[in-house]
């Protein structure tokens, strides 16, 4: 057992609490992980309000890290002490139906991601100082400067790639990227419409731009983060869907756009016929922002969505493959392809955590980061 820090919950709409906490040796098929960052999620706020439920409490929040395997489990094969490892917040086993068919962002292991215990042996890796297990965000809990994790939730990056950007490729880069190059299939010269530009759309952005989109309307009532988007590829910027439905149809001679992003922080039924709107004929929606699990009634328009061949397509760490895509985009980082520095607004101490979620909500960060120095090892 190690024991180390963290931010925990005990309770719905309740503030992180740091506290001590144990972190477990790795069973058989798990590693242990020296973080150098954790980016903050809305995903982990989405457990904080209830709109993602949780078996038990206390719960570690934290599904964005990147850092170094200091401890090998036994039976583990595909990392050795000194590797650098992105934590992806969806693990890939590599071997279900899902990853065999090249869908490793709905690998069967993540059957597991809110259970509260460990893949391994379905006991508690994390344990406060009561010695009460901690439910881990994703099976991961990277708001602790060491985590212990399935191997199947680490993957392997060069050494060369600075660990605190990688950090933001285990979640949010991917996933908005991965939302137009993959689940939307953004073609070159077609319109694209992002709506919501924090974690995610700020890389749906760069996503359809990397595509090769003629334009890219982004929509975010925050001017700050609508100055962001076109500093990322974004083309044309409104407020909000209603102030867009005009431009987007002049600027497309009454087409409309091809593809529509939703990454809004939390999305509500009515989102869902606005975005449709923006689009035309045989165009596509993909919904990557997350509602809450009891949210079940949308505003779509049936006449369109027959007549007008429309499509709504749900999305998952952007319909990527983390063992591919991670290795892949820190690449286009390496390469000046992708921008990952441009995306951290602010980076913070484990202890400013409360803070760092009031500025994402306030609309102040494209991605807060929480950075781990040598006082928090």
């Amino acid at each position: 057992m190690l024991k180390t820090k963290a931010a925990l919950l005990y309770g719905l709409n309740e503030d992180w609490k740091v506290e001590e906490v144990e972190v477990g040796d790795p069973v058989a098929g798990e590693v242990m992980v020296k973080l150098a960052a954790s980016g903050m999620c809305h995903s982990d706020e989405h457990v904080r309000t209830g709109d993602i439920p949780i078996p038990s409490w206390p719960f570690i929040g934290g599904h964005e890290g990147a850092g170094t395997v200091i401890k090998v489990g036994a039976g583990v094969t595909s990392l050795k002490e000194g590797d650098h490892v992105v934590l992806a917040f969806i693990p890939a086993c590599g071997r279900c139906p899902s990853c065999s068919s090249g869908h490793q962002n709905i690998c069967d292991l993540g059957a597991y991601l809110l259970g509260g215990t460990a893949i391994a042996d379905g006991t508690h890796r994390i344990r406060n100082a009561a010695g009460d297990g901690v439910t881990p965000m994703c099976l991961l809990g990277t708001f602790s400067p060491y985590v212990t994790i399935h191997e199947a939730s680490a993957v392997k990056i060069e050494d060369d790639i600075p660990l605190d950007k990688a950090a933001l490729v285990g979640c949010g880069v991917t996933t908005g990227w991965g939302s137009s190059v993959y689940a939307a299939e953004v073609q070159a010269g077609e319109d694209v419409v992002v709506i919501g530009i924090g974690g995610v759309g700020a890389n749906a952005v760069q996503g359809a731009k990397a595509a090769g989109a003629r334009r890219i309307i982004a929509i975010d009532p925050v001017e700050f983060k609508r100055e962001q988007a076109m500093l990322l590829g974004a083309t044309h910027t409104f407020a909000s869907m209603a102030e867009a439905a005009q431009p987007v149809n002049e600027l497309t001679w009454g087409k409309m756009a091809d593809k529509a992003v939703i990454c809004v922080g939390r999305i509500e039924g009515e989102h869902i016929a606005e975005a449709m709107a923006l689009i035309g004929k045989g165009g596509t929606t993909v919904v990557t922002g997350m509602g809450g699990i009891e949210d079940i009634d949308v505003k779509l328009s049936l006449f369109e969505l027959t007549l007008l061949q429309k499509r709504v397509q749900g999305a998952i760490f952007g319909g990527g493959n983390p063992r591919f895509d991670i290795p892949k985009l820190l690449g286009l980082y390496r390469d000046g392809q992708l921008k990952l520095d441009e995306l951290i607004t602010k980076t913070y101490k484990l202890e400013d955590i409360n803070q760092g979620y009031a500025d994402m909500l306030e609309g102040k960060n494209i991605r807060g980061l929480i950075v781990y120095g040598e006082d928090d090892y």
